[in-house]
């Protein structure tokens, strides 16, 4: 199974970028993993929020094909431990998903065509968190799904 994890803008923060390297190297032992970080808007000013999300949804959509498992991390997503998360991952290779495809979204969320188009939506928390933030916390705990999927050390429960 693939896993491609789609963000909008950059990571900036040297701190962040460090952390995420750290576990997109750890992840290498586990599964195929492809970050896709799209060019961020220019000239937004001028647009709507509803227009910047159609803009974004071209985009995302672009990277997406038919046959992905298509996961928004969304607030309004469905709330899992960690474990919990690692039994998901595990559910959806046992059911031949070739291809997970994670997104996080712009500042003012998806718009309506991307939540069409996707199969799940998960929160990682209740609190709102920076989307380059987001980025880390996301690898972190899929780092942490596969080291409980293989009953290593990783986690303490």
């Amino acid at each position: 199974m693939k896993i491609t994890f789609i963000t909008v803008g950059k990571t900036e923060d040297a701190y962040l970028k460090d952390g995420i390297d750290k576990y997109v190297k750890r992840l290498k032992h586990y599964t195929k993993l492809e970050l896709i970080d799209l060019t961020e808007l220019k000239n937004t000013k001028a647009l709507t929020e509803e227009q910047q999300k159609a803009k974004e949804a071209e985009l995302i959509l672009k990277k997406v094909n038919a046959t992905d498992h298509l996961i928004l991390l969304d607030e309004a997503g469905q709330e899992f431990t960690s474990v919990q998360f690692a039994n998901y991952l595990n559910k959806r290779a046992v059911s031949s998903s070739a291809n997970l495809v994670f997104v996080v979204g712009g500042p003012y969320g998806f718009d309506g065509s991307v939540y069409q188009r996707a199969n799940d939506k998960l929160s990682l928390s209740r609190m709102t968190f920076s989307h380059q933030m987001v980025r880390l916390f996301f690898v972190e705990q899929l780092y942490r799904a596969y080291t409980i999927i293989k009953g290593e050390p990783y986690h303490h429960q």
